[in-house]
């Protein structure tokens, strides 16, 4: 029997879920769509993350959304997950990520509700308004993807290769950018301005200086090529906030990266074939409300006539669909 404070929501329940490169996102909502909770846990890529860490990431953030209490009022429960959309080469990641969801969802008791996994792309796009079941959608956080959706799948996507072969205009691509023009200042090829300042003292803290002789300046290359082959790749996507600051304070090199990134992003849109009318949903790090790249974004793409729509992450769209789902009316599977 369920504790008394169910009698504050109204049943059923659904619970939604974006399962990024970066972090789990989940959020519950009672029938008439108020917040019951909302949680978070570690990174969520299907295909990326090792199975027991996914699970205890979901499990993380199901366990801070989902009150102990209500668990046997929920209905549906819908996973929006990077890498596990059912296009093609993700059939492996959409296994993968129902399999997890369902081993966290058991974990905190929460049986007998109904489940599907979209791809991130998927959830996004539903995140428009009025959860679209069709739309271009562009993602770019520390990488990068357009896709377009048709009936709540991904028919065909753009870039989203990865930081080696791709991902181009995204986090991960400012800051290699960023990191190769710090290098070349360093050997003379380029100008030393604010953002190399900024990614040294970041990178290298305490040893950058314009004045070094060329003995100096050989050892100061030497230890940032050690610093950045030390990493994980992902990690140059933190030094994309160093361009957005170093452009605040007139930068040209950092402002003229943004404007490459916007033209790039809006490229990947093009590749989509899109028709004047389409909505584009935009979300990730530089391009949800208030992040860097959004106003250029929108100018980039405004000759294709689109209805463009920001929104902070894929959560949104999930609680939609699982909300349609616990109703019994979720659409195709």
């Amino acid at each position: 029997m369920l504790n008394e404070s169910m009698d504050r929501y109204a049943a059923p329940l659904a619970v939604g879920i974006d399962a990024g490169g970066t972090r789990v996102r989940a959020r519950c909502v009672d029938a008439d769509g108020r917040l019951v909770g909302a949680g978070h846990g570690g990174p969520g890529n299907a295909l990326s993350v090792e199975r027991a860490a996914l699970v205890r990431h979901l499990e993380q953030a199901l366990a801070a959304a989902v009150p102990k209490a209500l668990r046997g009022a929920v209905a549906g429960v819908v996973g929006g997950f990077a890498g596990a959309g059912e296009d093609g080469g993700s059939v492996r990641g959409h296994s993968v990520a129902e399999d997890c969801l369902a081993e966290a969802l058991a974990r905190l008791g929460v049986d007998g509700a109904a489940l599907r996994v979209y791809g991130d792309v998927e959830v996004a796009c539903a995140s428009g308004p009025g959860a679209p079941a069709d739309g271009l959608v562009l993602i770019a956080g520390t990488g990068a993807a357009a896709a377009r959706v048709a009936g709540r799948r991904t028919v065909r996507v753009v870039d989203g290769d990865g930081w080696l072969l791709g991902d181009t205009g995204s986090g991960f691509w400012l800051g290699q950018q960023a990191l190769r023009g710090a290098l070349r200042a360093v050997d003379g090829r380029a100008e030393w301005g604010p953002l190399v300042t900024l990614v040294l003292d970041r990178v290298v803290p305490g040893r950058a200086d314009p004045a070094l002789d060329w003995a100096g300046r050989h050892r100061l290359k030497q230890a940032i090529a050690g610093w950045a082959y030390a990493q994980r790749p992902v990690v140059l996507a933190e030094l994309s906030p160093l361009v957005v600051r170093a452009a605040e304070r007139g930068d040209a090199r950092a402002r003229s990266l943004l404007d490459e990134a916007a033209e790039q992003l809006a490229a990947t849109v093009r590749a989509l074939e899109p028709v004047p009318g389409e909505s584009l949903i935009v979300t990730g790090g530089l391009l949800g409300p208030g992040g860097p790249l959004g106003e250029r974004l929108r100018a980039a793409v405004e000759p294709l006539g689109l209805r463009c729509s920001a929104v902070p992450d894929g959560v949104g769209g999930a609680v939609a669909l699982a909300r349609q789902l616990s109703m019994g009316s979720a659409g195709p599977s």
